[in-house]
């Protein structure tokens, strides 16, 4: 009897990489976490570069110990699908790594060859690209950010050597992932359509390209960045012939094993959350939903940043929100991704840098809890001694505005900045507690404000289906729940909805393989069954404001949009006196 069929999923995040072993529905046999390497400069806070020779061992690792740990041997293992950051990673046109550390040694071999997703160098070339009035531009909400790969690529041309630039190949690091794995270079339709501007009509736009200073792109007819127009794979689709020889040895594995065509991890996330069923009250819906109740499911994957994406039948062009990108995940349909750029990151140096964090630390090892429990609680000591409400009450005048690494949508403005209202001459604990939830609450109000755009342009979001670190802080959901009015639908494991979405591609890919039909004209479908087969219900929370605190968290949204103006205006008065 032949062993039954496992996928591995594979999630390579901002610091990690995680392999999953998973059956077809969806139970998560093993899971292996590796640690990767981020390499940050001293001298400039901007520069976050990574190594694909780092993260490839660390994939290899993870899988080759989920082989162990399960006994599952590699036979039984049908299909394999990578997701990863939207990383830009650099290769000469055999596959070796090269640098992108500023210097002597850029364009050289090197391992640091990966400018990792929130890497902030690009910033003079996104102003480049944005002044062109290209029509690419109406296809990412109006503004080109510099955390995506075109004004990484430009950086790179406008200070290393020509005859070093020639050379190189540039992947979005999912398709850099396949690569390396089956030795084929064709990109995947969500990474060159997210994020490296290939347009739904008319593919490699030329005239931009010549004028930001890249037109020998189209010199070398694409090869650096992916070959000739429509040479892309839909999501899921078999890439190549499998896992080259090489790559199975390195991960020990079949050779030949099918691999999917990559997504970005937050699309690999909307894959692993929007097709789920909820509980309520412990009562699981029993109708399963159908491709089109997509429409009206927001996915949040939210960890050290956060992603919002919806998907429609239609194109819908929101200023400052990401897209419309066609074909990213479903063969015909469009998708919209707004976004911040710091959220875990911000709670966590909120935290971090009050004077008061050692003393939590110390007080959560004492209680042998977790430092956020330890808040939660002191949160709600503090609501009863002050005799209020709501922790929202609690913090009524303490207003944290969010955007303390840029804004990503609906702003998409790099050079926004964070701010905190309602300072105290207050180092304690409990000022800190007070800090934690208000920063939680400024979170939840950007949320409520990419949601209104989307709403506003023509999408019907009616609910929120979170998935990465940020679904188990269960203050925050509930803050989304009631900020936005909306339910919020919680994933079975927090930290397995991305990766499964991974290992669904690989399915898809092994389905493909096997004769299974996913043309064109079948894809969304097929796709859309493994999706509502493989994925566990969720917890659905629905709003529970007070009217009091629904007036409270009005206010504090009103107030959050006036700072937005406020900023803006400040900054404006600034630049007219630095002019003179």
């Amino acid at each position: 009897m032949s062993p039954e069929a496992h996928y591995i999923g594979v999630d390579v995040g901002t610091g990690s990489a995680r392999a999953s072993l998973i059956k077809k529905d969806g139970t998560v046999v093993a899971s292996h976490l590796e640690d990767t390497l981020t390499f940050r400069d001293a001298q400039d806070h901007r520069i976050f570069e990574q190594s694909t020779t780092n993260i490839w061992s660390a994939i290899a690792t993870s899988i080759k110990k989920c082989l162990q740990e399960s006994q599952v041997p590699a036979s039984a293992v049908k299909g394999l699908g990578f997701d990863a950051t939207c990383s830009l990673a650099v290769t000469d046109l055999g596959g070796g790594p090269i640098t992108v550390t500023k210097g002597s040694t850029l364009g050289q071999h090197g391992d640091q060859n990966i400018i990792l997703w929130a890497d902030h160098r690009a910033e003079e070339e996104a102003d480049i690209i944005n002044k062109t009035g290209s029509v690419v531009l109406n296809y990412v909400g109006g503004t080109m950010s510099l955390e995506m790969e075109v004004p990484k690529i430009l950086w790179l041309k406008r200070r290393m050597d020509p005859s070093l630039f020639s050379r190189c190949q540039f992947f979005d690091l999912p398709d850099y992932l396949t690569y390396r794995a089956t030795s084929d270079s064709t990109r995947s339709t969500c990474s060159v359509t997210c994020k490296c501007s290939f347009l739904p009509e008319g593919g490699w736009q030329s005239d931009f390209f010549r004028a930001i200073g890249l037109g020998e792109l189209q010199v070398h007819e694409y090869k650096q960045i992916g070959g000739h127009d429509g040479d892309v794979l839909i999501a899921g689709l078999p890439v190549s012939s499998g896992l080259s020889k090489k790559a199975a040895e390195e991960l020990g594995l079949e050779e030949g094993t099918p691999v999917g065509s990559a997504l970005i991890d937050a699309y690999a996330g909307w894959l692993g959350t929007v097709a789920a069923r909820y509980k309520e009250n412990g009562t699981l819906a029993k109708e399963l939903p159908s491709v089109d109740e997509s429409q009206r499911r927001l996915a949040v994957i939210a960890g050290t940043s956060t992603c919002h994406i919806v998907q429609s039948r239609d194109d819908h062009f929101v200023r400052g929100v990401w897209g419309p990108y066609k074909d990213p995940v479903f063969r015909g349909w469009w998708m919209n991704e707004g976004g911040q750029s710091s959220t875990g990151q911000l709670i966590d140096f909120i935290l971090t840098t009050h004077p008061a964090y050692p003393q939590l630390v110390e007080t959560a090892k004492a209680q042998g809890k977790d430092i956020h429990n330890v808040l939660d609680e002191l949160l709600e000591s503090l609501k009863i001694e002050n005799k209020v409400d709501s922790l929202t009450e609690l913090t009524k005048d303490l207003h944290i505005y969010p955007d303390f690494h840029g804004n990503r949508s609906p702003i998409a403005d790099p050079r926004m900045r964070g701010s905190i209202t309602g300072l105290e001459i207050n180092d304690t604990l409990t000022d800190l507690a007070r800090k934690y939830h208000a920063t939680l609450e400024g979170i939840a109000l950007q949320t409520r404000h990419i949601i209104e755009e989307l709403n506003a342009k023509g999408h019907q979001i009616q609910s929120i289906y979170m998935s990465g670190g940020q679904a188990r802080n269960l203050s925050l959901m509930n803050l989304f729940a009631n900020s936005c009015n909306m339910p919020v639908v919680l994933p079975a494991s927090d930290s397995n909805s991305v990766i499964l979405g991974a290992a669904m591609l690989g399915r898809l890919a092994a389905e493909a393989t096997a004769g299974l039909d996913v043309s064109d004209e079948k894809q969304a479908e097929a796709l859309w069954n493994v999706m509502v087969e493989m994925t566990p219900p969720g917890t659905r929370i629905v709003p529970s404001a007070s009217e009091k605190e629904q007036r409270i968290l009005a206010a504090k949204y009103k107030i959050f949009r006036e700072t937005i103006e406020i900023q803006k205006r400040w900054r404006e008065e600034i630049e007219e006196a630095v002019k003179g």
